[in-house]
């Protein structure tokens, strides 16, 4: 054969077929385009802020693994409606070599529309995405639009080594099939499935156990650990329960004469028990994908909406000044620069708050604490305490208390402590009282681990426990010293222009990190801009990955109804042929329709309701403890995905009837 002859077959073959092969393309197109941007910003010299460029590389992985895995799925949708076709040429007397080489051909000019046009659109997307990135961190930062040779390279080749793996994958299956099984590629699967019981008792098994862990975690840093234990046992229960579930279902509502003997209703159960082993992991996969479009956007754009509460949770107070070394002279040093700076700016403290105080990290048992210092303590043991002299909580909170060497105050910011003695290392004190508030930290039980405020009667005491605890270990003599002396604490919040109370911190912080031994700083208007690069960065992947993951719910959902089209046209054609009305024919494909597509998005709709206490706890690790937000903006994201899903839903059912008719 010529070989031009190859080259006009593929150019015929993708304009006959070009129902499918144009949503591919696109689909290709954009893949190519998103995944080059985003290997663009991660490779730009001015995104030097550490958690900003970790987005940006575990957003280009991802992107990395979703092409790989995408690009192939939707590949099998085309090579098995190609079946028939293929099976045709072989028939006529085209060998296999030369089918071949006419893929070939196809996958040459696919490949090549696709990677030539991604990079293109890359190319001239890239600088908008780069400045909607910056407007989003909201931060005046040093960046500059780069353009890198080294992504170019990294994406053609990248796309080059998928699209030969995807012919090679199309040419194995030609190799094994025959042309008879090539004739009926397209209707293969249709023998009745058969009820899998044990895969439907694990799919619910898997169900449960991630909801369980979803349900009754009540830890923020015990769910970190718990989510991705559900996520994994709720991904394997979905697919589980749509391999196997939905037939076990759809054979129960077989049984239901009330429900299956009417005539919208038993062709399409009839159809889909027929045809679900094929059509389960496409369902499944929508699924799981639009489970991950509502999960990711709205955590990200409650963190970003939420950036206020965020900073007020993290920084209770508008400025923190500190010595980790407590003495006479660094203690003075420290008032002294915070009153001068504070003079010089023209605005004055609000709430000022000054103490010492020793804390650590602590296992918390039953009469007590027990001091490390050092340890690997489980998640749900862990808690933070402070211990405060009596003349410092005194001058704070303007009382007259007075205890005696073995008595102490407790304070706890979340659950009380409840017990008349309270032991600390090898010392044991009597609870004089439980305090039910302190001015220095509110009650506040969505905290990542509990604290307690521990107020005794003597600053000796509180250095004799911290050099007990630290006393013999590995680390330095002078870290040791550092660690046995308390901090010296000034916080207070800043009234005056907004202007000069920057000015203020920015001076305070400057002089107290360069003239205080220890000397260390916390600012919420200083912290502003950190804060805004790490949820700024974050609200911009998951609005990025989640157009991602939707255009490939878009892309499955039209070739499901595309498939499903061509294989029940011939079936309503001989339903109608024997007596069955159009208008009975298009309700029987509504329900069907109906039942098939919406299951997948009322599953991820429950997926996000279960987990909606965990992800709290993960939001609340990352400071935002504002529920009620949390929930408005997922109830928003749902209905704006349900509207969209609607949307999509009605143009590819279009399509179906068409074919059908």
């Amino acid at each position: 054969m010529s070989s031009s002859i190859y080259g006009k077959l593929a150019l015929t073959n993708l304009k006959n077929n070009r129902k499918t092969y144009i949503p591919y393309i696109l689909t290709a197109i954009l893949t190519v385009m998103m995944y080059y941007i985003m290997d663009a910003l991660s490779r730009n010299s001015c995104i030097s802020h550490p958690s900003l460029h970790m987005i940006l590389v575990y957003a280009r992985a991802v992107i990395f693994i979703f092409a790989v895995i995408f690009l192939f799925y939707t590949n099998s949708f085309l090579i098995k409606r190609r079946k028939k076709e293929i099976g045709v040429y072989n028939i006529l007397g085209m060998g296999k070599r030369h089918i071949a080489r006419m893929l070939t051909v196809e996958t040459m000019v696919t490949a090549a529309v696709s990677i030539g046009a991604g990079i293109v659109f890359g190319i001239i997307f890239s600088k908008l995405m780069f400045l909607i990135l910056l407007k989003i961190l909201n931060y005046n930062i040093n960046m500059d639009f780069e353009f890198s040779m080294v992504t170019l390279m990294y994406t053609l080749v990248f796309f080059l080594v998928i699209f030969l793996m995807t012919l090679v994958y199309n040419l194995f299956q030609i190799k094994l099939s025959n042309p008879v099984e090539l004739l009926h590629g397209g209707s293969q699967g249709e023998k009745e499935p058969k009820t899998k019981r044990l895969l439907t008792v694990f799919g619910v098994a898997s169900l449960g156990i991630g909801y369980f862990i979803a349900v009754t975690v009540d830890q923020p840093l015990a769910a970190i650990n718990a989510f991705f234990i559900a996520v994994v046992c709720v991904i394997l229960g979905t697919y589980a329960l749509f391999t196997a579930g939905s037939v076990a279902l759809l054979k129960g509502l077989r049984k239901n004469k009330k429900f299956y003997y009417q005539t919208k209703h038993f062709s399409a159960v009839a159809g889909m028990i027929y045809r679900m082993k094929q059509n389960a992991v496409g369902l499944a996969n929508i699924c799981i994908l639009s489970t991950m479009v509502l999960v990711m956007v709205s955590t990200t754009i409650s963190l970003y909406v939420g950036m206020e509460d965020v900073l007020e949770t993290r920084y209770p107070r508008e400025f923190e000044a500190k010595t980790n070394v407590s003495t006479k002279e660094s203690d003075q040093a420290l008032d002294r620069i915070v009153e001068e700076e504070l003079a010089n700016a023209g605005v004055k403290p609000k709430s000022m708050l000054r103490y010492h105080d020793g804390g650590m990290a602590a296992l918390k048992q039953e009469n007590g604490f027990a001091l490390q210092e050092f340890g690997n303590y489980g998640a749900d043991d862990v808690v933070e305490i402070w211990m405060i002299p009596l003349e410092d909580y005194n001058q704070m909170e303007g009382t007259k208390g007075s205890l005696g060497p073995d008595e102490a105050y407790v304070y706890s910011v979340g659950e009380n402590w409840g017990k008349d003695t309270v032991q600390i290392g090898e010392q044991t004190f009597r609870v004089a009282s439980e305090l039910e508030n302190m001015k220095i930290a509110p009650k506040d039980e969505q905290r990542l681990v509990d604290g307690y405020y521990i107020i005794v009667s003597d600053a000796g005491q509180i250095e004799e426990i911290l050099r007990k605890t630290y006393e013999g270990s590995d680390m330095q003599p002078d870290w040791i010293e550092q660690m046995s002396t308390m901090d010296y604490r000034l916080t207070f919040d800043l009234e005056g222009n907004k202007e000069d109370c920057l000015k203020a911190m920015e001076a305070m912080e400057e002089r107290i990190e360069g003239e205080v031994y220890c000397g260390f700083c916390e600012s919420r208007e200083l912290s502003r801009g950190e804060f805004y690069l790490l949820y700024g960065g974050l609200l911009f992947i998951g609005i990025y990955l989640g157009s991602l993951f939707l255009m490939a719910t878009v892309l499955i959902m039209y070739y499901k109804q595309i498939s499903e089209g061509y294989d029940d046209r011939e079936r309503y054609q001989i339903m109608q042929k024997v007596g069955m009305s159009k208008r009975e024919v298009r309700h029987s494909i509504r329900s069907q329709m109906l039942m098939v597509f919406f299951l997948p998005l009322v599953m991820a709709v429950l997926h996000i309701t279960v987990a909606f206490g965990v992800i709290t706890k993960l939001l609340a690790v990352l400071n935002l403890t504002n529920v009620p937000l949390f929930l408005i903006c997922t109830v928003v994201t749902v209905i704006v995905f349900a509207l969209f899903y609607g949307i999509v839903f009605s143009l590819t059912a279009r399509e179906y009837y068409k074919i059908v008719n």
